[in-house]
């Protein structure tokens, strides 16, 4: 049976990769750091399932929860969200943002690399966003990060190819879920209306396109950056 860890799978883009994952017969690794009672509900539902809480951002835990861990895919999908002008965020905001964002990738696929190079096999997907891409206003640090993380994701992949492992990363775009609950009506009719698709993205869509280069169908695939946005960018 194929492991995955799925980090910030309490809910959303997260919550529905695990779903996806799960139905497909994996066995699946469910991380966050505070919604433990949402993980446990989604547990239930997928019984090939194991609950790993742990703070992405701390390194120590991250080393200690995955040390004995053999994964086949890794999804670094924990994120959180920061709506502000650059000059007003705050030295914790600022450090909560990249903990998460950026050094929460870093620190999972560190810990888990080394087993995958010993196997000669493996895969790493980075949720990036549109914003990551194209910069966003008052989003600054939040696309810093999600730029990087598409850095990441082509460096590393020309690294670890020779080893049989696929690193790609898939970027949102405006998805309807818990992160952009702040919207207003108007705006998100706005935004409709700028997406040739003409609907926001859900979490489905996103699962769909990260477990297909988790898939063998993907086995080709690496360094890629998939957008999944309805064609707004």
């Amino acid at each position: 049976m194929k492991t995955v860890l799925i980090t910030g799978a309490s809910r959303g883009i997260g919550e529905a990769c695990a779903r996806i994952f799960g139905e497909k017969g994996w066995k699946v690794y469910l991380n966050c750091r505070s919604n433990v009672d949402m993980l446990k509900d989604l547990q239930r539902d997928i019984p090939e399932s194991v609950l790993l809480p742990f703070d992405v951002s701390d390194k120590k835990a991250v080393q200690e929860n995955l040390k004995d861990l053999q994964i086949d895919c890794l999804v670094n999908n924990a994120g959180v969200a920061l709506f502000s002008p650059f000059d007003a965020v705050t030295s914790e905001q600022e450090s909560a943002l990249y903990g998460v964002n950026l050094f929460g990738a870093l620190n999972c696929t560190r810990a888990l690399l080394p087993q995958m190079i010993r196997r000669k096999s493996g895969c790493i997907i980075n949720l990036s966003s549109m914003w990551g891409e194209t910069g966003g206003s008052c989003e600054v640090d939040y696309s810093a990060a999600k730029g990087a993380l598409i850095a990441f994701t082509k460096a590393l992949a020309k690294e670890v190819g020779p080893s049989d492992i696929r690193v790609n990363c898939v970027c949102p775009g405006v998805i309807d879920t818990d992160m952009n609950a702040h919207l207003s009506i108007a705006d998100v009719n706005a935004l409709v209306e700028e997406i040739p698709l003409e609907r926001l993205g859900n979490a489905e869509d996103v699962a769909e396109a990260v477990y297909f280069l988790a898939s063998e169908k993907a086995s080709y695939i690496t360094g890629a950056v998939l957008d999944v946005n309805g064609g707004i960018v």
